[in-house]
């Protein structure tokens, strides 16, 4: 029998893949807990026009996140921070706070854990940090940390 499978199945395929299967392994497993729906005509038609769906959303994304990627590659971030001798900071620039600053500076909203700090930024300096938008898009952002005294 042949199945199109809802979800990953374990040593059997993965979402959206038609597969053959015993019949009573179908019937009495796939099916009944929703891994999987018999491969008719309309359940393939079903799936095909998901796929392009998703195929569409995907390349929407990519769009947004190259128009992302444009405008913060172009950002030059300033941020002020009370710092002490040598340049040390009394706090420290987290992934939250350039997050924030991203925001009041271009209005694009960013997901710190998208930001790629190794950790956060302890001194006074221009730092080139990673956003990483989709796996395959990511910008450098120029961040100087200024002392505020």
């Amino acid at each position: 029998m042949e199945v199109i499978l809802k979800q990953d199945v374990k040593s059997l395929g993965k979402q959206g893949d038609r597969v053959k299967v015993a019949e009573g392994y179908a019937r009495n497993f796939l099916i009944p807990r929703g891994l999987a729906v018999e491969a008719t005509k309309g359940n393939i038609k079903s799936l095909q026009h998901q796929k392009k769906l998703d195929q569409e959303r995907a390349s929407r994304e990519r769009a947004e996140a190259e128009k992302m990627k444009a405008v913060l590659d172009d950002l030059d971030l300033v941020i002020r921070a009370r710092s002490g001798e040598g340049g040390r900071l009394f706090g420290s620039v987290t992934s939250g706070d350039l997050a924030d600053a991203i925001k009041k500076a271009a209005g694009i909203e960013v997901d710190k854990r998208k930001l790629e700090l190794e950790e956060p930024i302890k001194a006074v300096g221009s730092y080139s940090v990673k956003v990483k938008l989709l796996p395959g898009v990511t910008a450098n952002l120029g961040v100087k940390v200024e002392s505020s005294e």
